[in-house]
């Protein structure tokens, strides 16, 4: 292995991963969906990917999504939380933005 490669693998294993909260939303049907995260970075793929396998547990995002295709989905971060040391504080933020966030855009839980 190089150390270009060995460089960047190390890089990539230090970064830091921003947790928070992001919306689905269906331009078609005018649907939102809001979730919660520990990596903003990473959720779009893995929700594109089981919505294109048809196995996304939300079935009302994944009806929506057989229904109207792929290009009528936005993805976005709604907000992105300091970083936090302990996971329980952190997934307790997480659950209390994401009821807020809900309740502000009218949405489903992903």
């Amino acid at each position: 292995m190089t150390s270009a490669r060995k460089a960047a693998i190390a890089a990539y294993k230090e970064r830091k991963s921003a947790a928070g909260i992001f919306a689905i939303r269906c331009t078609a049907s005018a649907g939102v969906w809001v979730g919660q995260t520990p990596d903003l970075e990473k959720i779009q793929n893995r929700i594109w990917f089981t919505l294109r396998q048809g196995s996304h547990p939300c079935r009302s995002l994944q009806a929506a999504w057989t229904t109207h295709g792929p290009d009528s989905f936005a993805f976005e971060a709604c907000e992105r939380l300091e970083e936090e040391d302990s996971a329980y504080v952190r997934d307790a933020l997480l659950k209390e933005r994401a009821l807020h966030w809900r309740k502000q855009l009218g949405a489903g839980a992903v």
